[in-house]
């Protein structure tokens, strides 16, 4: 599961135990049946598998973590055949089932990544800067280490809303060229002793830079818009889409595609005449959020935010980025130069 904004020891990965976030919404909005075909797209720990098996449903769970699908291995063998494994970006859940009968994202990094200081999401623990869920490409420190101070403002700037992003990348560029970071916590204490930390202040300097880190890394927000579109194209008529988001970026990717999916263009007299199009959602409620009881017992549902649409009989409509308005970012250098491409 996802963390989000303000809430330091989750954000940097203090221990805790996985329990599904709004657990009892999202069965409700996706209302698995015995014969149901589920997908869930961020595997994880597996709690939402295992409630949904419980329904009777047959789940594919999806996880482009090794560890995850590895660990899922003794539930995907007592299920019965209900439930089949995948290891791959749930981006490409399309190319996995071709009817379903529901969806559920679960965004961003699990507890399970968070808690583990060998896979560099947290600062708690000295780990390698790495945070990539898929154990492959490019990794935290390969960013930090290499991208321009002026490419490493924006991604902390825009990824993390980090109110000094520009003077945090103008020291990791004059420390850098000392000796490359290499570890959490020589990136968290060099943020720290830079920018300082009031008594006063709830989140250490760094929690905003490593969100932007982390999510750039694995472009979370561009593989989130590529599964709503998976999920239109997955989805058979009826079929419900329940996504849990936990910051103000991702919740307004889900926002917009399904203000989008469920909106038809009519025309007007008065303007030219727009494209006929249908709607391919309707809209399941509005955003639904944790309540005290589950707050109380587990923080890390506090920013969760659930937002649900039911698929329509119409076809699945192009995929048209533009909707999200995500900025272009610096990618990966391109093969053979020295420079960022984009993303």
């Amino acid at each position: 599961m996802t963390v989000g904004h303000g809430d330091d020891l989750h954000a940097v990965g203090g221990s805790a135990r996985h329990i599904p976030v709004l657990l009892g919404e999202v069965l409700e909005a996706l209302a698995p049946a015995a014969g149901d075909i589920i997908v869930d797209g961020t595997f994880g720990a597996g709690g939402y598998t295992r409630a949904i098996l419980a329904t009777g449903a047959s789940v594919v769970a999806i996880d482009r973590d090794p560890d995850a699908i590895a660990a899922g291995r003794d539930l995907e063998a007592q299920s019965g055949g209900r439930l089949r494994l995948v290891q791959a970006p749930f981006s490409t859940l399309d190319e996995h089932v071709e009817s379903a009968d529901g969806v559920v994202l679960d965004i961003g990094v699990s507890s399970m990544q968070l808690d583990q200081a060998e896979r560099g999401f947290s600062f708690r623990a000295d780990g390698p800067l790495d945070m990539r869920m898929a154990q492959a490409g490019l990794s935290a420190a390969d960013v930090v280490n290499s991208f321009k101070p002026g490419d490493l403002a924006r991604i902390f700037g825009f990824l993390g809303e980090e109110r000094h992003a520009g003077r945090i990348a103008r020291m990791i560029e004059a420390r850098r060229e000392k000796r490359p970071f290499e570890r959490t916590l020589e990136l968290a204490d060099a943020i720290e002793t830079h920018v300082g930390r009031a008594p006063k202040d709830k989140i250490h300097p760094a929690t905003r830079v490593f969100q932007a880190l982390r999510i750039f890394v694995n472009d979370e927000l561009g593989e989130l818009a590529k599964a709503l579109f998976a999920a239109e194209r997955a989805l058979k008529p009826g079929g419900r889409l329940a996504v849990v988001t936990f910051h103000s970026l991702e919740d307004r990717i889900v926002k917009r595609f399904i203000a989008d999916r469920a909106d038809v263009a009519t025309g007007s007299r008065h303007l030219p005449e727009a494209h006929a199009r249908t709607a391919t959602f309707r809209k399941a409620g509005g955003g639904v959020t944790a309540g005290d009881a589950e707050v109380a017992a587990n923080p890390r549902a506090r920013s969760a935010r659930l937002r649900a649409a039911i698929r329509t009989e119409a076809p699945a409509r192009s995929s048209d980025f533009s909707i999200f308005g995500l900025p272009k970012l610096p990618g990966p250098k391109l093969p053979g130069t020295d420079r960022p491409g984009e993303r």
